[in-house]
């Protein structure tokens, strides 16, 4: 079974099927890391937002056009098992400065483990420019996000984008996806209006079939000088 992929994926990186990404820790890697999510979503479902985790054919749908072997510093918000996190350490350059931030402990504690040139931050998106200042990183290149908008309040949505966008240099850019069962929902179509109004342009991916469930890939740059 041949799967297409999204149309703006690099040529060829687009058909991932599950077998070579379990390939890549191991079945037994795989089944852990399922549980794991699993287990999280159980015992908070509005932090997770899904139950299983995103597949490395939408890790990499969500890294196209940032590039990160030339950034100074990039922040993940919401890595959870890391399969984002992975894809991003192949592409970022040496020097790049990597920010995590995740409110799940046990994640957390994973994370610094399996990452440990990721500097993983316990704490809230909401707060994101004010770790930066603390390790003197001023404004940051690129903000790739898991986190579940689509269960989340008017209020937190606008909070958190609020403060990645003030985070962002003016030109840096913002990814983050949305299931595509969730896109006509009142919160679905709240986030996506908030995303134009705060960054332009915002472009919408074909969908990435081999995720579970399937996804769209949301990417917006922040505006240079007055735009907007």
């Amino acid at each position: 079974m041949t799967v297409l992929p999204p149309s703006n994926l690099e040529p060829g990186r687009g058909d991932v099927r599950p077998a070579a990404e379990a390939g890549e820790r191991g079945w037994g890697g795989a089944v852990v890391e399922y549980l794991g999510f699993l287990g999280a979503f159980l015992r908070a479902p509005r932090q997770v937002g899904a139950i299983s985790p995103s597949s490395s054919a939408l890790a990499r749908a969500m890294l196209v056009g940032c590039d990160l072997a030339r950034a100074r510093c990039v922040v993940e918000l919401g890595p959870g098992t890391g399969v984002f996190t992975r894809e991003m350490l192949r592409r970022v350059g040496p020097e790049t400065r990597l920010l995590a931030f995740e409110l799940n402990t046990r994640a957390v504690e994973r994370l610094r483990t399996r990452f440990p040139r990721v500097e993983v931050i316990h704490d809230s998106a909401e707060n994101l420019g004010r770790h930066a200042a603390s390790r003197g990183l001023g404004e940051v290149d690129c903000v790739i996000s898991g986190l579940p908008w689509a269960v989340m309040s008017a209020e937190l949505q606008r909070r958190i984008m609020e403060a990645v966008v003030a985070a962002l240099r003016p030109g840096g850019r913002f990814s983050t996806f949305a299931y595509l069962h969730a896109l006509g929902s009142a919160a679905g179509r709240r986030y996506l209006a908030l995303l134009k109004e705060l960054l332009q342009p915002v472009t919408v991916s074909r969908p990435v079939w081999w995720n579970l469930p399937p996804a769209v890939v949301y990417r917006g740059i922040k505006p240079v000088g007055g735009e907007n």
